[in-house]
């Protein structure tokens, strides 16, 4: 007997019309069990397929070996050596694919027209926003931007432990089979706010999507301590690593909004002294133009970030210091002999101008610079990683890049 498929019934055909019962999917299957499906069938590889799903390997494993019971079948045959799919698995994989993406288009559209997203990044903003508005109430800018943060968990399987670098207070996060080198992230918060434990959630996806540990420095905030404090902590940070076993080209160092102005002097300072740099850097939607020659209103959230907010920022951290000093001013001064840089930033954001002029001026100096421009409205919306697409991409790309650039060996399959 023949089957032949029915558009128009509940399951296959027989020749003489009757309709065969199926069994059908069971109930608890989950979108998370089949995108963590896809995710390893296409790597073949359980370690980057958790990094890409920044979940741990073992949370990955039982969303597949649960599938698997669901389904009936193994869709993968394991061993120290690899992982193959089973015929059942291909099947899946070809079914699957489509599935999610469709799903993908669905909401990302349906998203787009309600709304939806860019309201609720407003909505997180708003409370920094209140409080910078004018920027006289220093405690709380500092206290928003906390609360902003403590919204958001770190992910799965982060091992995170306190340690002073070079006498830098600072956390140090491990993502599990981290691979050898580590990444030294400098957080964001306008120069006057923020804190390596409030950037847990952010630096640790960084670790993840990246596979190695990463050291996020606690470093003075102004205008108690105004330029160049925060400089001399990271550069005592970076030091650290090197003076504890950890060789240069095995560093990566990431910077997010007026951190990445940071790691831009710290570049430019570690090549003027003639201290080994490390093997690239990435910007996350960097402040780098303190004189404000570039700025423009975002965009994309109205009223978050002002030419005069930015200015004011400005002013509490140079504290009377020339924004033309050279180490301070990246768009302007000779970029010669630094070491790569990826820079990612939104298309509504107030620093898209200045992240691409870094980029051009960068390449004129002969540096090995790339960009990417995502389409979202907000500052610093890598923050938004765990709900927000284009985070999720952002730091797949950032993950790429750092592993590739960093000589990173490929996790052992499991």
């Amino acid at each position: 007997m023949t089957l032949r498929a029915s558009i128009d019934q509940t399951g296959p055909m027989s020749d003489d019309g009757t309709v065969l019962p199926l069994p059908s999917a069971p109930d608890a299957i989950e979108l998370r069990h089949l995108r963590a499906f896809v995710a390893v069938a296409e790597d073949l590889n359980f370690s980057r397929a958790a990094q890409r799903l920044f979940i741990s390997q073992p949370a990955l494993s039982r969303q597949i070996r649960a599938l698997e019971r669901f389904i009936g079948y193994d869709l993968f045959v394991r061993s120290t050596q690899r992982v193959e799919l089973t015929v059942p698995g291909e099947s899946l994989l070809a079914q699957t694919r489509p599935l999610l993406a469709g799903l993908a288009d669905a909401i990302a559209t349906t998203r787009s027209i309600g709304g939806e997203l860019d309201g609720r990044t407003v909505r997180l903003w708003e409370p920094w926003i209140d409080a910078t508005l004018p920027v006289t109430d220093l405690e709380g800018n500092r206290a928003a931007v906390e609360e902003l943060h403590s919204r958001f968990e770190p992910p799965d399987g982060l091992a995170i432990a306190p340690v002073v670098a070079g006498g830098v207070p600072s956390l140090r996060l491990t993502p599990r089979d981290a691979g050898e080198g580590t990444i030294l992230h400098v957080h964001g918060g306008g120069h006057i706010a923020g804190s390596a434990f409030g950037y847990r959630h952010f630096a640790g996806a960084v670790a993840v999507a990246a596979g190695l540990p990463t050291l996020v420095v606690d470093y003075r905030l102004a205008p108690e301590h105004p330029f160049p404090a925060s400089l001399q902590d990271v550069l005592n940070a970076y030091r650290w690593l090197l003076e504890t076993g950890t060789p240069a080209e095995k560093i990566v160092v990431v910077g997010d909004s007026s951190g990445g102005g940071l790691v831009m002097s710290l570049l430019l300072s570690l090549r003027d002294e003639g201290t080994p740099l490390p093997a690239c850097a990435a910007l996350l939607c960097p402040w780098v133009d303190l004189a404000g020659r570039t700025h423009r209103p975002a965009q994309g959230v109205p009223g978050m970030v002002t030419p005069e907010i930015v200015t004011h920022l400005a002013a509490l951290y140079l504290h009377g210091h020339p924004a033309n000093d050279p180490v301070l001013d990246p768009l302007r001064a000779d970029l010669t002999g630094l070491p790569p840089l990826h820079v990612q930033a939104a298309s509504g954001d107030f620093v898209r101008q200045e992240a691409e002029l870094l980029v051009e001026h960068a390449r004129a100096c002969g540096v090995d610079a790339t960009a990417t421009i995502f389409p979202v409205p907000t500052h610093d919306f890598h923050i938004f990683w765990s709900f927000l697409r284009e985070s999720t991409t952002a730091l797949e790309e950032l993950g790429r890049y750092v592993r590739d650039r960093a000589g990173l060996a490929q996790a052992k399959v499991i």
